[in-house]
């Protein structure tokens, strides 16, 4: 019995090309879920296509998979209300210091916190320049052709891209240096020193909580720190982790119950972001680490 020939040959190219794309997308838009949407609708515009008329297939996917990214990120910055999952990043936790493979898999698709931060001070072309051009590697005359602008406006977009995300990659010796602050952090908010924890906190440092509820936002160094002297009492335990790549920990309370995931944004030696998870729904699909004995 034979298949349907050219439709089973162009689904199968398709497949050969999805992992990068995804990849392509998920770095773009900043979600997995996301990322698998617009692939789909790659698929869904290359099926109707006549595929003899396609040169190159892997530029034609890049370049609709790139303008499904573009129109979607614009759509996200002209709703006037975000949802819930829109707001959250992708998170990735694992043990600090004890990633499994499988776990630094997960870790590489993943896109660091501090660079989503980054990532989204862009506009959807200087983040399409960027990504396509620094991690892909595809030449800016390709890209200058998805986005409509010649060569050199699409360097000038991915230069100035560039100058926004310096900063992003770490020495070898900078994720030491972010735990040993996040680590002092804990160590002033159990003593309930509230002077020390203002000091390893930025004094614009953003506290975003995330609860079944929405999101709440605080801003400034003493305005988070007294929320998180009250809280920390609640917690019995807690485990040093990495959410996308940051420091931050696990907490438990009374009878092992999982209070939340914080993440912690550290830049020259003080914490400029505090990201918490505390909604339940969401922290049981998270694959967290087991509470420590």
């Amino acid at each position: 019995m034979t298949g349907s020939g050219p439709h089973d040959a162009l689904a199968g190219a398709f497949e050969q090309q999805r992992e990068r794309l995804v990849a392509v997308a998920h770095r773009m838009l900043g979600s997995r879920v996301d990322a698998e949407d617009a692939v789909q609708e790659a698929w869904i515009r290359l099926a109707r296509q006549d595929a003899a008329a396609i040169d190159n297939l892997a530029g034609w996917l890049t370049t609709v998979v790139g303008r499904v990214c573009i129109d979607m990120l614009r759509s996200r910055k002209t709703r006037a209300e975000l949802s819930y999952d829109d707001r959250l990043p992708e998170l990735v936790v694992t043990v600090d210091g004890g990633a499994a493979p499988e776990d630094d898999a997960m870790l590489a698709e993943s896109v660091g916190l501090a660079l989503l931060l980054v990532l989204d001070t862009l506009t959807p072309t200087e983040r399409l320049a960027f990504v396509l051009h620094d991690m892909f590697a595809v030449p800016f005359a390709d890209i200058g052709e998805i986005i409509g602008r010649s060569t050199d406006a699409t360097k000038m977009l991915a230069s100035r891209a560039r100058r926004k995300v310096q900063g992003t990659s770490l020495p070898e010796e900078e994720p030491r240096r972010r735990r040993a602050v996040v680590d002092a952090f804990l160590a002033a908010a159990r003593n309930g020193d509230f002077e020390g924890l203002v000091r390893l906190l930025d004094p614009e440092v953003t506290w975003r909580t995330y609860h079944p509820q929405g999101v709440m936002t605080t801003v400034g160094a003493a305005e988070v720190a007294g929320p998180i002297l009250r809280g920390i009492r609640s917690m019995t335990s807690v485990l040093p982790v990495l959410v996308n790549g940051e420091p931050g920990f696990v907490a438990w309370g009374a009878k092992g119950k999982v209070l939340g995931v914080v993440a912690c944004t550290v830049v020259d030696g003080r914490i400029v972001e505090v990201l918490t998870v505390s909604d339940r729904k969401r922290l049981d699909t998270m694959g967290l680490p087991v509470r420590p004995e």
